[in-house]
């Protein structure tokens, strides 16, 4: 089952709790604070790995949770870090957040890692907190959260040759016939529905991957017959053969269908244009093909490169496929996207700023407040401890929280709520 397109879910490791504890040892008078620090939280991170060749694992399992750190220790101790979940990735997987649509990482190169879900640092043992007014404190933090989101993998084939062109022109033929691949062929349109890929063998020392693109057909750039599935797997090849009816067999103009699939091409992804092509002017068998080729080449000039063929008697073949060879030859080995790393154990951070801004709204009788920063705070405090509970409203106070809920109306007694907790108001 081949299967290009996936969404899933993936958490980083809550970091694990600091600790609250006091050095107790015979004749050692006011030993202090020995809370340690809890651990960090494991990474979720992808991995490229050259074996897989499509997403059908991730129909399977869909939710992917990195291990918490473990919590501090007596004795200043730290609790361990936690391992990364690591995630194998087929060659060309793009992951892209499903909620802002934003491309975190093009994973093309084999060994190459992404970090894709964050864990969260551990939270602070009592240790930390140690000051000259407070040299004994009871205050320890909880493990931060790790990043959770939503992602949506899209592969896209990592092929040297893609045959693009109108459903039923022969790309599944050519295909057959150069290689050892065995597509689906009828005569019907969208015979092929997912790409197929087949190893050709030019001569003893040439070789290259070829990939059997479904058809596409007008308006596929906005999602027509599947088009956006189908026209993103051109976007890894390095030369494109562009296939054609050359006997019109269907009724329409062969250079009409050469202008509309480029057409197609361009309004999808601009550099698509730039892309070496090669036509594979097909069905030179069938009457009134030699016609058409005339006028073929004719309209689109000496520029582009034509090749008669015939799929089914593998006349021409021969010579198409040198050429391709020869084009490969002079264009770089290198997958042509941008920003791919060099190096094969590379890891992707970025660097997501913090906002210290926060909203009040009033929700009947509650004010909710509202802020990133905040409900951190509140999931990394400790709210079983009376002195964690008067650090966090210290904190809030000198952000500013409490004149905001001035300004929106609360008096003594008035119900507030920050992410899940809820607390009386006292001005």
């Amino acid at each position: 089952m081949f299967v290009d397109s996936v969404r899933v879910y993936v958490k980083g490791g809550d970091g694990g709790n600091g600790m609250v504890a006091f050095r107790r040892e015979k004749y050692v008078a006011a030993g202090g604070p020995a809370g340690g620090d809890g651990g960090r939280g494991g990474n979720v991170v992808f991995v490229v790995d050259e074996g897989l060749r499509t997403l059908v694992d991730f129909r399977y399992k869909r939710h992917f949770k990195a291990a918490r750190g473990e919590n501090g220790r007596t004795k200043g101790q730290h609790g361990a870090g936690a391992e990364d979940l690591v995630v194998r990735v087929p060659p060309g997987t793009t992951v892209i957040d499903d909620d802002t649509q934003q491309v975190i990482a093009d994973l093309v190169v084999n060994g190459q890692r992404a970090v894709i879900a964050r864990g969260g640092r551990g939270g602070r043992g009592n240790i930390r907190f140690a000051t000259p007014a407070n040299p004994a404190p009871e205050i320890a933090e909880n493990g931060e959260p790790g990043q959770e989101r939503y992602v949506r993998l899209e592969l896209k084939v990592l092929a040297d040759v893609g045959l693009v062109g109108f459903p039923s022109v022969g790309k599944s033929t050519l295909l057959s016939v150069v290689s050892a691949a065995r597509p689906k062929i009828a005569e019907y349109h969208f015979t092929t529905i997912t790409p197929n890929l087949g190893v050709v063998d030019v001569d003893e020392e040439r070789s290259f991957v070829m990939a059997d693109l479904p058809g596409l057909i007008e308006g596929a750039h906005e999602g027509v017959g599947l088009g956006h599935q189908f026209l993103r797997h051109v976007e890894r090849t390095r030369v494109i053969i562009h296939v054609i009816d050359m006997a019109g067999s269907e009724g329409r103009d062969p250079y009409d269908d050469y202008v509309q699939i480029n057409e197609e091409l361009k309004l999808y992804n601009k550099k698509l244009e730039e892309r070496p092509q090669v036509v594979a002017a097909n069905k030179m068998d069938i009457p009134g093909a030699e016609e058409n080729l005339a006028e073929f080449r004719k309209k689109v000039g000496e520029d582009v490169p034509v090749f008669p063929i015939s799929a089914a008697t593998k006349q021409g073949v021969r010579e198409l496929l040198y050429k391709v060879a020869e084009m490969l030859e002079e264009i770089p080995d290198v997958p042509l996207v941008e920003d791919v790393a060099d190096e094969e154990t590379t890891v992707l951070y970025k660097a997501e700023p913090e906002e210290d801004a926060f909203t009040v709204r009033r929700e009947n009788e509650t004010f909710v407040v509202e802020g990133e920063k905040l409900e951190k705070l509140v999931k990394m405090t400790n709210l079983n401890s009376h002195d964690s509970i008067q650090r966090f409203a210290r904190i809030m106070r000198s952000m500013g929280v409490d004149d905001a809920l001035r300004k929106k109306g609360a008096e003594n007694g008035d119900i507030v709520r920050i992410g899940k907790f809820e607390f009386e108001f006292v001005d």
